[in-house]
Formats: structure tokens, sequence, C-alpha cells
């Protein structure tokens, strides 16, 4: 592609990313498609010659965007949902071409030496102390993965054995349950303790079950609190694991991935009480900092714990000593590390704390303005406290009732919403997040849960007991 080329084709796709952008609500959120179509409609082999290139813009826009759960939509509220500004696009677009390895900072300088400074920003920003050593990861499963690994050897264990034992909430991600089979650890030896009424890790069944498996000839090794946990936004007493698992020597590894972003804002700081003392912290600025995909970061009190974990320096990767030169390959699992840093630089420059912070702040308190009117309807209930974003809920009636509604609603292509069981029982999760959704948003999908609940209510019971189940289709909004 000459330069010229590169031009014609670079306006264009530009300018189809700016109308994608404005008119993302009219794109179904959920495509209308059967799995394997894709690759029905596509040539079963490579060509053998180039193809014009306005021939493979015209299949993205016809092939693909279609048959795209389009993450970046405002109704896109499953999940967690992440956002792609065009700010990160950019970055993201430059970033490609410049093309680093920043595996040492011999082979990317500026790459190396960005992630550190907006690390190190971001630490700030936080209420974090300066100790903290920083590296972007691809998600937080990875980040969590290091974790485990540095905690094993951090315990003398330069490889796993079967006592090796690690804790976790019944409501933590099963990424952290991942993450320890990948390092070695039994499964029999994971323990997801019990929680409160609140949802949040009981300290007492904590501290009773790292007994017993000393008593049992365990080595308990790290504990893992979470900061908004994905089913339910919950928040774990990190300072009370703290005091329970450096009893024992323990790490303790706090992943705020959703919720440690809202720090930011002087209003959520406590929602890191204990953190800035633990051993090791991931927070996922792709879930809500608004950068664009993928984008983890894992901060480890003391960066020789990982260089004990995972240095390894073959002589074709040996450069000069110098102390300013940081080589992240001996911080990490990843050689090849691409030049993430510059779309989280682009964001936070962009739009500065004050407003990521506002930004955080509304959609908060639109969570709970919803939560509050779903929970005034007297067919619905709100089934866990609403800390962050996450409105979980569900409809009194019966949980296939609950099933067939978020069927219908997501297949509606209007929104996407995701399931959950809780306590037996089957819950929806309404989590938002993307960058463009505002009340007027929520407020028609609130409208919608309605309307469509009391559609099939009607479909289904007979004449003399129809409105037994559900009340008005839509209630009006007392807010």
């Amino acid at each position: 592609m000459s330069p010229d080329e590169f031009r014609t084709y670079g306006y264009a796709a530009i300018d189809w990313i700016a109308h994608y952008l404005q008119n993302t609500r009219d794109y179904p959120v959920l495509p209308d498609t059967e799995p394997g179509s894709l690759i029905d409609a596509l040539p079963a082999s490579g060509p053998e010659d180039p193809e014009p290139f306005e021939n493979i813009l015209d299949d993205f826009e016809r092939e693909i965007v279609p048959r795209n759960t389009q993450w970046n939509h405002p109704r896109f509220l499953g999940y967690f949902a992440n956002s792609s500004p065009p700010e990160g696009i950019l970055a993201e677009l430059l970033a490609a071409a410049l093309n680093p390895n920043a595996m040492l900072w011999k082979s990317s300088p500026a790459a190396t030496e960005l992630e550190q400074v907006t690390l190190d920003w971001l630490r700030q920003w936080l209420g974090l102390s300066p100790m903290w050593f920083g590296q972007i990861l691809d998600t937080a499963s990875t980040s969590t993965f290091h974790a485990i690994v540095a905690a094993r050897v951090r315990k003398g264990h330069a490889s796993a054995n079967d006592s090796l034992t690690l804790y976790a909430s019944k409501h933590a991600h099963s990424s952290i349950e991942k993450g320890a089979l990948a390092a070695g650890i039994a499964r029999e030896n994971i323990r997801l303790i019990e929680v409160d009424e609140n949802f949040s890790l009981r300290p007492d069944l904590l501290a009773a079950a790292i007994r017993a498996d000393l008593a049992n000839g365990k080595v308990p090794f790290c504990v893992i609190p979470t900061v908004g946990t994905t089913s339910v936004a919950s928040i774990d007493p990190v300072r009370t694991v703290l005091a329970i698992a450096r009893e024992h020597e323990m790490w303790v590894h706090v992943d705020c991935a959703y919720g440690g972003s809202t720090a930011i804002h002087e209003n959520y700081r406590w929602v890191l009480d204990g953190a800035d003392e633990a051993d090791s912290i991931v927070i996922n600025p792709h879930k809500w900092l608004f950068v664009p995909m993928d984008l983890s970061v894992f901060y480890c009190r003391n960066r020789e714990w990982l260089r004990d974990a995972f240095s390894l320096v073959p002589e074709y990767l040996r450069t000069e000593e110098n102390p300013r030169a940081l080589n992240f390959n001996e911080y990490g699992l990843p050689l090849g590390r691409r030049f993430r840093s510059l779309k989280l630089w682009f964001t936070m420059r962009s739009y500065g704390r004050k407003r990521l912070a506002d930004l955080i702040h509304q959609q908060i308190e639109n969570a709970k303005r919803l939560a509050a009117a779903i929970a005034a309807h007297p067919d619905y209930e709100v089934s866990a406290p609403v800390h962050f974003s996450l409105v979980v809920f569900r409809h009194r009636h019966s949980d296939a009732l609950n099933l067939e509604l978020l069927q219908r609603l997501n297949q509606s292509g209007k929104v996407l919403l995701s399931p959950n069981l809780l306590n037996g029982k089957q819950v929806i999760r309404l989590a938002v997040g993307n960058i463009q959704t505002n009340w007027s948003d929520l407020e028609e999908v609130w409208t919608m849960i309605q309307t469509t609940a009391s559609e099939m209510a009607a479909a289904k019971t007979p004449e003399t007991s129809k409105g037994r189940c559900c009340h008005s289709a839509r209630r009006t909004l007392d807010l």
C-alpha cells in the first residue's frame, strides 16, 4: 500500500469509526446470528493473490460488524462493560504504527518509560504509597496468576507441591481458581470462603480454615480479597483479611480489577482501605477508566519478589546494566509486550483525573437511581447492595420467568444483560460502565424490562387471573 493509498483508506476507516461512535445506539447490541454463520460466509481458504483493499473494508462492514456483539454500545450492560472512546482508538492506531516490542528498555525506551510514568500517575490518583512497582498486562487473569506465582516463590516454594493452600471468597472471580491451577496449586487446596449477608468474605471463617489447614499439614500461602466481585460487586474486608494473613506470613493479593478505579474520586477512596498494605493489587483501566481493551495494571509491593519468580535471561537478551534501564521481561511471564501504555497516557491526559472521577461518580449515581426504581416496584427486588455501578435484581415470580425475561431482552438487540445465580435464585446483572451510557439509556432499559415481563405474563396467564403475576407494564419513575 502506497502512502497515498494509506491516506485514502485510512481516512475512510476513520470516517467509518466516527460514524460508528456517533450512531452506536443504532446497532443491535447482540447480533442476530447463528454459530458458524461467519465461517460459512467466508471462503474456506485464503486468497492466493492480493485483493483490493476496498473489498476488504466492504466485507468488514457487511460480514464482520453485523456479527459482532457491540461491547462499545451504551446499552451493553452485561458482564462488566468497557469503552473505546476516540482518544484511545487514536492511541491504538499510533501504537500499531510504531509497533514496538517493549521486552527490554533497549528494545523500546519510550514504551518502557511511558509505562513507568503512567502507572506512577495512576498510583498517585488512587492514593497508593510510592513503593509500588507497576506493570501492564493484558487482563486481571494474567495479573492474578503473576501474584500467585510470586506468592508461591516468596513462601519458599520454587515449584508447587501438595501442601500449598490458597484462600478467596466464594464470590471471587473464577480467574483466581484458574490462576492457582495454572501455578500448580491442587484444586482441593483452593478454599472458597463463605460470605456474610452483604456477600463479603467472612474473616472468622477464613481464620478457622487457615487453622484447620495448618493442623492438617497444609501450607497457607496466599489469600485474595476482592473489591468489587463479578457476581454482586461485593467488597471483602481487606484490612481484616490482612491482619489474619500476616499472622501466618501469607501473601495478600487484592483483586480490585473492577472496583479499584473508583478510588480516583475522593468520595470512593475508602474502597481501597487496607489495600496499600497488601503485597500486590490488580486494577483494570479497560473496565472503568475508559481505556480500550486490553489493559490490566498489576502492582507489587517489591519488584524483587517478581524478579525472583520470573527472571530468566538468556544471552540474546542480556544488555548493559543501568539502574534506570528497566527490562520488564524480568518481572513477568510475557517477553513480547505491546505499547499499551500509550492509550492509557492519551486517556489520562485527554480527560484528566477530575473528569474521569466525575464520569465514574455519575455512573454510580445512575446505578443507584435505577436500583431505587427497581426496589420500589412490587414485582421486582434488588438482590445485592449497590456499591458501584452493578445492579443485581430479579423478578419475584420465578427463576424460569427471569431466565426467559433475560433471553427476550437480549434477543431484542436493544440491550445486553447477563445472568447469575445468587443464593440459589436466578438473578439479572446490569453493569453500567460504557462511557456513553447515560440515564436515558437506563430509563429505556427499565421500561423495556417492565413491558417485556408484562407481555410475557399476559401471554401465559389465563384471562381470569391476568395481573396476578405482574403489575403495570411501566410505572412512572418518581425520581
